[in-house]
């Protein structure tokens, strides 16, 4: 039998420095992608996204752990369709599963879980700050490397710190892209609901989307339509988009 919920958010949290309260939180893919991360340490972790509530964006964190696991041969199928959906028992398999993987093949050591996912756009709720930093500390020294802390203002060479117009002309810009890539969230997920809904109403009656000038063929046709000029973003060999892309 395997953990219990309790078991396995105590472990989840303690891994990864980490503030999850229920399984279900598990079906981002965002905490499985690090749990991975902690074992072969060579994902991609600042394209896995936590701070994210669309299914869309699931979709993109379960689509590099799927490259994980052909990549290292885990001959698992990662139900992805079941745990987007973030229902409890779904999730609570999986991580069981996950558990048990992690148990036989953890390289051991200390895992830096905040440094692995500081590119990530990571909220804050992570756990308490000194357990974290005698992880850092004590992952260091025994990979033969020295927990150093550096000033914010230090600069490589004695170069000048950036101005203040620079600085704040930064902000903004990155204020205005969180702002954008919401937004894009927002649009897509209701019309993925839209695509959905034709989905199971053709399935209901086939019949429908035979008729031409009905009302399914012509939300189909503004679903699937696309202007000059528009180019569906190409994916690179490992199947992950290039890194203009927020996931």
């Amino acid at each position: 039998m395997g953990e219990s919920r309790q078991e396995l958010l105590a472990w989840l949290n303690n891994l990864l420095q980490l503030n999850v309260t229920k399984v279900e939180q598990c079906g981002t893919g965002a905490a499985l992608c690090q749990i991975y991360d902690s074992i072969f340490q060579d994902l991609p972790m600042s394209r896995v996204k936590f701070n994210v509530n669309t299914e869309y964006a699931y979709l993109q964190n379960f689509k590099i752990l799927q490259n994980t696991f052909t990549k290292h041969g885990i001959d698992r199928p990662v139900p992805v369709e079941a745990l987007v959906k973030c229902k409890m028992q779904d999730n609570l398999e999986f991580l069981q599963w996950t558990k048990r993987y992690w148990d036989q093949y953890y390289p051991g050591g200390d895992y830096d879980a905040l440094v692995r996912r500081k590119a990530s756009g990571t909220p804050a709720a992570t756990a308490p700050a000194p357990t974290s930093a005698r992880t850092s500390g004590a992952g260091a020294a025994r990979r033969g490397t020295t927990p150093t802390t550096t000033a914010r203002g230090a600069r490589p060479g004695g170069a000048p710190p950036a101005s203040a117009a620079a600085i704040k002309e930064n902000t903004q810009l990155k204020d205005t892209i969180v702002g954008l890539e919401r937004e894009r969230d927002f649009y897509f997920s209701k019309l993925r609901d839209i695509e959905l809904l034709l989905q199971q109403a053709i399935e209901t009656d086939p019949e429908i989307e035979k008729d031409e000038e009905g009302l399914v063929k012509h939300i189909q046709t503004i679903l699937y339509s696309t202007e000059e000029g528009f180019e569906i973003p190409a994916e690179t060999e490992d199947g992950v988009q290039d890194d203009q892309e927020t996931f």
